[in-house]
């Protein structure tokens, strides 16, 4: 095996903003919390590195397949000073790259399959979470892995998988073997990267957001990966009508062929018109803020729950953005709503269900627009900024 490989490796210069005050999970010069506020001039380069050796309890993993996230998106993006759009943890440089897939190709002898309870024998499929969480913390302890007080994140902090292998802690990963019934070939890999983004939705709209009964009505704001696994997971758990709300055509037809049943354009309709029409006045149990615009879209939603017939309605903040949400507390307080914020989606035995959903039928692979090479992952990362029309691109290494 060679000893070294390319990987799409993002540079950025440490230079905080005059308001920035180092945090005590920062480490000066390396990482942040608070990307936004640190990082400056981002830029992408493909250059070498050396191929990774699992320690104990690691995984070495070829990577298959591995899908570009927002999140990548606005890591590499400056603002007009020049700042990155991320605003969380990040650590520079760094392979890009969390939305995975790939193959065993070996593990130390306490690397252990969760599938089988034996050690990793090579030659397994495999996707992995993204967020390193401790398993020591209060929060881990606590039984929240995606408030790890220690957290990193592969892709992030750590090196990801747009490269040719991998190396992460065995209980990250997921066994794919229940995909094998149902896609063969590259398939099974480019699903099998989509397992992450969808346990993001399944952690915000289940996990964090409670759930809906059969006959709820839900409404996803953004048609991103997201918001679109969203639509499928609701439609699946028995939701009355899935209204998606999304200006972009192709997203939207996506949005209607993976389960909304409901589009509208907030562009060119009223949105809190239509959804009192589309329901008959009653509004939606629960809401999606998918957009990454809250200052935008929770005025909207507000107006909706508030012109609604639907008490305790749930609006779950999922998109990550550096901006404050206007919030009427009146509105919470007469129509007994509540805002809950999701971050993740590890623990709770998220990343089974969806891979057993998807095994079982829950096919999410439409959200793949288009395919292509390592080598092309930095300038359709720099397309992303603005090209709306593709919904997930994923890397096949």
């Amino acid at each position: 095996m060679a000893k070294a490989m390319k990987g799409v490796t993002l540079f950025a210069d440490w230079e905080p903003r005059p308001d920035f005050k180092l945090g005590s999970k920062d480490i000066e010069k390396k990482q942040t919390y608070l990307g936004s506020k640190v990082w400056r001039n981002p830029h992408i380069e493909i250059v070498e590195h050396s191929i990774p050796e699992p320690g104990p309890g690691e995984v070495l993993i070829e990577v298959k397949a591995c899908g570009i996230c927002g999140s990548d998106v606005h890591m590499a993006q400056p603002d007009e000073e020049g700042y990155i759009l991320y605003p969380g943890l990040t650590g520079f440089p760094c392979i890009l790259g969390h939305e995975l897939a790939g193959v065993v190709v070996k593990a130390d002898e306490k690397a252990f399959d969760k599938r089988t309870n034996q050690p990793f024998k090579g030659g397994e499929f495999v996707c992995a979470e993204e967020m390193m969480w401790c398993g020591e913390c209060k929060p881990c302890a606590d039984g929240y892995p995606n408030h790890c007080e220690r957290l990193n994140e592969i892709g992030f902090n750590v090196n990801g998988a747009f490269a040719k292998y991998i190396v992460l802690p065995a209980k990250l990963l997921w066994n794919l073997e229940s995909l094998k019934k149902r896609y063969k070939g590259d398939d099974i890999f480019l699903a099998g990267s989509l397992v992450e983004p969808t346990s993001v939705a399944y952690n915000a709209v289940i996990e964090r957001g409670g759930g809906i009964r059969p006959g709820d009505n839900v409404v996803i704001c953004g048609g991103g990966p997201v918001g679109i696994a969203a639509c499928a997971i609701l439609k699946r758990n028995g939701a009355a009508r899935v209204i998606l709300s999304e200006p972009q055509p192709e997203r939207a037809e996506l949005g209607k062929k993976l389960g909304a049943d409901y589009v509208i354009n907030p562009i060119k309709e009223d949105f809190v018109q239509r959804v009192l029409e589309l329901t008959d006045g009653m509004g939606a149990n629960l809401y999606l803020e998918a957009t990454g615009l809250p200052t935008v879209v929770y005025p909207q939603i507000e107006k909706a729950i508030w012109e609604g017939k639907t008490v305790n309605s749930t609006v779950v903040v999922v998109a990550r953005a550096d901006a404050k949400m206007p919030v009427t507390g009146e509105v919470l307080q007469v129509r007994r709503a509540r805002i809950i914020g999701a971050q993740g989606h590890s623990g709770h035995g998220t990343f089974f269900r969806v891979i057993e959903c998807m095994g079982d039928g829950m096919d999410m692979t439409p959200m793949i627009t288009k395919k292509i090479t390592l080598d092309e992952v930095p300038e359709n990362i720099i397309s992303l900024r603005t090209d709306r029309k593709e919904c997930k691109i994923t890397c096949l290494i």
